[in-house]
C-alpha cells in the first residue's frame, strides 16, 4: 500500500485503552480505535484524554487508524 492510498484525517482522544489503543473521534462525529505510530513509541511521546491528534486511516477498514501527531497544546 503506498502513502496515496492512505487517508488523514483530524480528531480529539477520548478514551485511552489497554495495549496503546486509543479511542479517537474524528470531525464528523466517527469514532475508531487507533494505535500509535512507531516513531511516537520510540521517542515516548505521551497520549492523553482530550489530546488532539492526527491519525492515517486504510481505504479498506476505515473502523482502525494509526496515530501520527499529537498537536501541541496551547500555552497556559
Amino acid at each position: 500500500m503506498s502513502k496515496e492510498d492512505l487517508i488523514t484525517a483530524t480528531g480529539t482522544v477520548i478514551e485511552v485503552c489497554s495495549n496503546g489503543l486509543f479511542r479517537v473521534e474524528l470531525e464528523g462525529n466517527h469514532i475508531i480505535m487507533a494505535h500509535l505510530a512507531g516513531k511516537l513509541r520510540i521517542n515516548n511521546i505521551n497520549v492523553n484524554n482530550f489530546d488532539t491528534v492526527t491519525v492515517e486511516m486504510s481505504l479498506y477498514d476505515l473502523s482502525k487508524g494509526r496515530i501520527i501527531y499529537r498537536q501541541r497544546r496551547p500555552a497556559r
